[in-house]
């Protein structure tokens, strides 16, 4: 069974949900608020994180942050009644794997969470060579971390994932849809912003040099340019 850390301050639409999402086998561990969530979480380990946005003592957005220094890789996805793009993008800056407005179907949110845990399960990209030389880089796909000199950037596996999909496809054109495809899963607007937010933080991890260089193409794709 697949563990969910549930953080929802009504109780009355958690006890709900809870009860529907036990009848698809996963298991629910339930929290009335932010703080009682991070506690639980730094105890116990889950598959996935599905955090209400407004709630008391610790909104959704922070709870997540500090989630994610905790542990990086565990998917997380906000539930939330406010339909703001400013919401939306805060989520996404964070590394949400979904937003959900709600109201929602039940059977949709099902149907997410398992998508989600499949993409986040075929993100572990085949490890054919421990390290591989990035131009000034040294990329340790077993410890998934960036070395440049004296300085270390641990990644997150979705990071590590991106950055091997690219040095696969180095000096090539590959369209935005077949970076999607493989490693979010799918293609839609959602999973698009959070390509472009892990895009943004990628360029920033090789900016020491200059031969190494993410073009986008416009309307089409992306380029890995590595130069000699």
């Amino acid at each position: 069974m697949k563990k969910i850390l549930l953080a929802e301050d009504d109780a009355d639409f958690a006890g709900v949900l809870k009860q529907y999402l036990e009848l698809y086998q996963f298991e629910i561990t339930w929290a009335e608020n932010g703080e009682e969530a991070l506690a639980i979480f730094q105890t116990e380990s889950f598959d996935i994180c599905v955090f209400d946005v407004m709630m008391p003592k610790m909104d959704g957005f922070t709870l997540a942050e500090k989630i994610i220094k905790i542990n990086p890789d565990v998917p997380f996805v906000f539930l939330t009644a406010r339909k703001l793009k400013e919401d939306k993008i805060i989520g996404l800056k964070l590394g949400a794997d979904d937003y959900i407005v709600k109201p929602f179907e039940a059977d949709e949110l099902v149907l997410r969470l398992n998508n989600i845990l499949k993409r986040s399960k075929q993100n572990h990209f085949p490890k054919i060579d421990d390290e591989l030389q990035i131009g000034t880089y040294l990329f340790d796909t077993k410890r998934l971390c960036l070395k440049n000199n004296s300085i270390t950037q641990q990644l997150t596996e979705k990071e590590a994932s991106l950055i091997h999909f690219f040095y696969t496809h180095k000096n090539q054109m590959v369209k935005r849809e077949q970076i999607l495809k493989t490693i979010w899963g799918n293609d839609d607007f959602f999973s698009g912003r959070s390509m472009d937010v892990y895009i943004s933080k990628i360029r920033k991890y090789f900016k020491d040099d200059s031969r190494i260089s993410i073009e986008s193409v416009r309307n089409i794709g992306l380029e890995f340019k590595i130069t000699d």
